[in-house]
């Protein structure tokens, strides 16, 4: 039941109706703030109190109608959130303050740009979002939270936040779609070298004796889902204490009913084998491509380029995909047209020196960031140069 303000707290997303939900996240590009998405996350055990992800999710009513929403999550760690955030954590242990347990804004386990709080298209975003982040601000209060942050935002939600929040900047990739219509022009961008550079990687799948298919995931048999949490895990056991093994074998396993239009496999197979020998695993909304997990039985050479860069690349364009977020890491993305691009987390602390102290050395991480940024896109290969700044229409880039 709402409170005198019209604000609920949830303590998992089934509580609050699919359809009314899906009205409200449907509106936007990305598939990560979906229901469904949320959903399994937490029926399968991979976000849970147990996991250190205790789900507090925010509704916002008005005459007994949804106009807001805002997935969010009480953490007793950083781990999962990809924006390592352990530097803070130190300070706030030399100073003598708490930093956990916090509040944080985003889409669980995933580094992909585009979380927001979910508003009613026909409510003033502005007044809706100041509404939810009072209620967040005394729920935090009133629980003993000592920061509360915002991780991977869109831009135009990051606007919104008031300037309280302190903006910290991250090095992303995107690939955006120019128009292309074939992959022909997605490889008429570089210059002479480099395309024929990956013609000769996409040619080497065939000479391997692999085949290269992508379907969505509700079209693939059932085993598809058992060979990508085992190809998870294979990717994961390289990492050793740095690996990300946070998702269940359940949860692949609920993919195909719960989201199957939203999640897109790339596989390949060896000739006349219906079991792939290598997978990644992408997130799909229209206009939004969102490269997740990759893995393989055996290392095949090139395999990796072409399952997570290239034919998720050639597949976007023949589905109009207009922007491609292939995950973090990895300066050789930007070898394959990945521009780096700035995103910002959002920062409050209640402990006024937490805050003072972040606000007074931002700028100076802030800058440094940036010339990392500019630094990957000095190395575009590039036939043109074009503007690669990436920073006007980035979250707190206005700040």
């Amino acid at each position: 039941m709402a409170d005198q303000n019209g604000f609920v707290w949830l303590d998992r997303i089934r509580d609050c109706p699919r359809d009314e939900w899906n009205r409200l996240a449907d509106q936007y590009e990305t598939p990560l703030l979906d229901w469904d998405w949320l959903r399994i996350l937490e029926e399968s055990g991979s976000v849970c109190p147990e996991e250190g992800w205790i789900p507090q999710h925010l509704l916002a009513y008005r005459e007994g109608r949804l106009v807001g929403a805002a997935p969010l999550y009480v953490k007793t760690h950083s781990v999962g959130e990809f924006v390592f955030d352990y530097a803070w954590a130190e300070v706030a242990e030399q100073i003598g303050a708490s930093y956990y347990p916090k509040l944080v804004a985003m889409s669980p386990l995933t580094p992909a740009i585009g979380y927001r709080f979910l508003v009613d298209r026909d409510e003033d975003a502005k007044e809706v979002v100041d509404g939810m982040l009072s209620a967040v601000h005394g729920f935090c209060r009133a629980n003993d939270l000592h920061g509360f942050s915002i991780l991977w935002p869109e831009a135009d939600f990051a606007d919104l936040v008031p300037e309280e929040f302190v903006p910290w900047r991250h090095q992303h990739f995107r690939w955006e779609n120019e128009g292309f219509t074939t992959f022909d022009d997605y490889l008429s961008v570089f210059n002479k070298n480099q395309r024929r550079n990956i013609r000769r990687e996409r040619a080497s799948m065939s000479d391997q004796g692999l085949e290269i298919r992508t379907s969505f995931a509700r079209e693939v048999p059932s085993h598809h889902f058992d060979a990508m949490y085992r190809y998870y895990l294979n990717t994961n056991d390289q990492f050793g204490m740095w690996a990300a093994r946070y998702l269940t074998e359940e949860f692949f396993h609920m993919l195909a009913e719960a989201v199957g239009d939203r999640v897109v496999f790339s596989a390949a197979y060896e000739r006349g084998d219906e079991v792939p020998t290598g997978m990644s695993m992408l997130l799909y909304k229209p206009d939004r491509l969102i490269g997740r997990y990759w893995g393989a039985e055996r290392f095949v050479h090139n395999l990796h380029f072409n399952l997570c860069y290239y034919e998720p690349i050639r597949w976007g364009i023949e589905h109009r995909v207009r922007q491609f977020d292939p995950g973090m890491g990895s300066s050789h993305k930007v070898r394959r047209g990945f521009q780096a691009v700035a995103t910002h987390s959002l920062h409050h602390f209640y402990d006024q020196r937490m805050q003072l102290i972040m606000k007074m050395n931002i700028d100076k991480i802030n800058r440094y960031e940036q010339s990392h940024i500019e630094h990957l896109n000095d190395h575009l290969p590039f036939a043109q140069r074009a503007s690669t700044a990436g920073n006007a229409s980035e979250p707190g880039a206005s700040r």
